[in-house]
């Protein structure tokens, strides 16, 4: 995958979007700023800017509470909770990220050229995560809304508990996908390790063919045909509690 001169800019490429020059980015050396400073300046953008952070060395908590439509690209790995309760921001980051990262997001996007540790895109409720490499465990927890494409692998008890939205691995997925699934739908190009409680494959109908290429064109992924993936949702049967259900809570 790729990122597009539409989706983010790139410090490798700041240069003319379309017919006129896009703006210069800012640039704001994290190292020498402050985490505190750097987040303070992101916050209070009037949905205009475009920012270029340099020297980010794992910061955690990197572009958090973001809520206007800028632009932000972190040259290099981050920590925990990056972009987390984003609400409109187009963040990309060049590099790693660790736990957390788009955690409880609401709208925007925000790409990872690189892996993600666990926990990625936890409750969030909308928007667009992208990790262009693995996840780890966890991935999507609880999300509520948010569409997420990994084009790597995930890991074990991702999915669990989620409640809307829509996932797409393009790699294999660990063990216990979807534990107790609400209404993801689910996209697996690869194998499956095991299925958690009340997670069963579905079949693949055009609409979800639709939606997936949907996906996949947001998320900028190329040469992969829909007919290559798999479908999993919920079986609905533990919705509400049946005490003949207890062993498998």
């Amino acid at each position: 995958m790729t990122v597009t001169p539409e989706q983010a800019f790139a410090p490798r490429d700041l240069g003319p979007v379309g017919d006129a020059p896009p703006a210069a980015p800012q640039v704001i050396d994290v190292r020498e700023a402050g985490l505190r400073e750097t987040n303070r300046i992101l916050q209070e953008s009037d949905g205009t800017g475009r920012y270029l952070l340099t020297a980010p060395r794992g910061a955690h908590a990197l572009a958090v509470g973001l809520t206007e439509p800028d632009e932000v690209v972190i040259d290099g790995p981050t920590g925990y909770y990056t972009a987390g309760m984003n609400d409109g921001a187009h963040v990309t980051v060049n590099g790693n990220v660790g736990v957390g990262v788009a955690e409880n997001m609401m709208s925007g996007t925000v790409r990872v050229a690189g892996s993600a540790s666990q926990s990625a895109g936890a409750t969030a409720h909308g928007g667009l995560l992208v990790i262009e490499g693995d996840a780890g465990a966890r991935c999507g927890i609880s999300m509520k809304g948010v569409d997420i494409v990994v084009g790597g692998s995930i890991g074990h008890m991702s999915c669990f508990m989620g409640q809307a939205g829509r996932l797409v691995v393009l790699g294999d997925a660990g063990d216990a996908l979807g534990d107790s699934l609400y209404e993801v739908h689910i996209y697996v190009r690869g194998r499956v390790e095991s299925l958690g409680a009340d997670c069963v494959e579905k079949e693949m109908r055009p609409e979800h063919h639709t939606e997936l290429r949907e996906l996949l064109d947001r998320a900028a992924v190329t040469g992969v045909s829909t007919e290559e993936f798999r479908r999993y949702g919920s079986a609905r049967t533990l919705y509400t509690f049946d005490v003949d259900n207890a062993s498998a809570y």
